[in-house]
């Protein structure tokens, strides 16, 4: 059996795979915990770390003890209530010992949660596993090309800062061995010869020194030898590729009229920037687009999205109809994966409910690879959501949910965007 040590430093926190081997063993738990922490957050606070708790008994370590075995007699001095056969009853709670919702109490001792904290990068990359955006497809390449670099080999040619030094010192190995291993031979045959001409009684001077001239002249072409080259250099090369490029983007569509009050609108900003963390965590390159909306719909930059106070009326056809307009001005469908975000607490005019339908059926859903609404409500479902859950029925890259809460947030947003989504969906 053979066993590797990893003696590599760990950098400054020397504790690193020991704190990675403790957040996969209690994964679960630990995502928990962060599933709980970012309720407690502010609005905007969703991108730093996280102290998180974790119980006691989530991390105890199970032992084997030997224990007494039989049937075991035992005397407790001052007893005078109980005789042998009598069976005990549990001690009843109440305002003394053990009242408490914890596991101290004034007549015994209990144990802390288990505090751990988790760095910004830990805790986005647990908020964010097993996400991804549904259905996102590879373009074709387009007119202009986007060239990636690859690894493709050595040369001999290249800039010092290309240089691989353990092909070039590999090179130069190879190259002294095959250019001494000869006269160091050589040498060592004359060597032998010149030990047995000096070990001799009658030692022929002439025969000793040129042996030595020729051992002399042996060493020094061998040690002329150079330790590195010109030749030996090696330099990795790197060749351009035409990449298919991912493009994608993604219209958030925030309702802001006046029957969204600030605990509503304050959801659908928790929505929102979970959301954006997670575009901009998990995809390196995506467009964002900015639409609020009330009787009127209007694209807006990230600060007035998140901190406008405007509102007014309501009249959803008017967000629905500006995404159409821009994705038929900056968008191609062919060439962009397109995704939407609607949130709204679902009051709209009767009448315009049904509008809405007939956009997403004949004109957005053709163009988009998701659409997700969320509902933001305690109040019964209006028009709106029976428009939209008849849409849901039948399309598959069309998805509603119902928040109720600020607890409901994440589960949802897990939902909307888990992994292997749309294959399940069509299951």
């Amino acid at each position: 059996m053979a066993h590797f040590i990893d003696r590599r430093l760990n950098g400054k926190n020397k504790s690193t795979l020991n704190r990675q081997r403790f957040i996969r063993r209690y994964k679960k738990q630990i995502k928990e915990a962060v599933s709980d922490a970012i309720n407690n957050r502010s609005v905007t606070d969703t991108s730093s770390g996280e102290s998180i708790s974790i119980p006691q008994r989530d991390i105890s370590e199970p032992i084997f003890h030997q224990g007494k075995g039989g049937n075991r007699e035992q005397i407790h001095p001052g007893n005078d209530q109980f005789a042998t056969g009598d069976r005990i009853n549990r001690p009843q709670g109440g305002q003394g010992a053990g009242a408490g919702e914890g596991e101290a109490s004034n007549a015994g001792e209990g144990q802390d949660d288990f505090v751990f904290s988790i760095s910004k990068d830990e805790y986005l990359d647990l908020l964010f596993e097993d996400l991804e955006l549904p259905n996102l497809q590879q373009n074709q390449l387009d007119k202009l090309v986007q060239m990636k670099s690859h690894r493709a080999g050595f040369c001999s040619d290249g800039v010092p800062s290309n240089i691989d030094i353990v092909r070039s010192l590999q090179n130069s190995l190879a190259r002294r061995v095959a250019m001494s291993a000869g006269k160091k031979r050589q040498l060592a045959e004359l060597e032998g010869q010149l030990a047995i001409l000096l070990s001799s009684k009658n030692v022929d001077k002439v025969a000793v020194s040129l042996l030595e001239k020729q051992i002399n002249e042996l060493k020094r072409q061998i040690k002329a030898v150079p330790f590195i080259d010109d030749y030996d250099l090696r330099f990795r090369n790197y060749e351009k590729q035409p990449q298919p490029t991912s493009k994608a983007v993604m219209f958030c569509i925030m309702d802001v009229s006046g029957s969204m009050d600030q605990a509503t609108k304050d959801m659908a900003k928790r929505f929102y920037i979970l959301l954006y963390q997670f575009l901009t965590r998990t995809y390196k390159d995506i467009d964002v687009v900015y639409i609020r909306h009330h009787t009127q719909a209007k694209e807006v930059d990230e600060q007035e999205f998140f901190y406008s106070q405007e509102t007014g009326g309501t009249i959803v056809s008017s967000a629905l109809k500006l995404m159409n307009e821009i994705i038929a001005e900056r968008y191609n469908a062919g060439e962009w994966n397109i995704y939407a975000a609607q949130a709204s607490d679902g009051d709209n005019w009767a009448d315009d409910s049904p509008h809405c339908g007939e956009i997403l059926r004949n004109k957005l859903l053709t163009a988009v690879r998701y659409f997700a609404y969320i509902e933001i409500t305690a109040r019964a479902h209006q028009s709106l959501w029976r428009e939209y859950q008849a849409i849901a029925n039948t399309k598959d890259n069309f998805a509603i949910q119902h928040i109720r809460s600020v607890e409901d947030i994440y589960p949802i947003f897990r939902e909307l965007f888990k992994k292997n989504r749309q294959q399940q969906g069509a299951a």
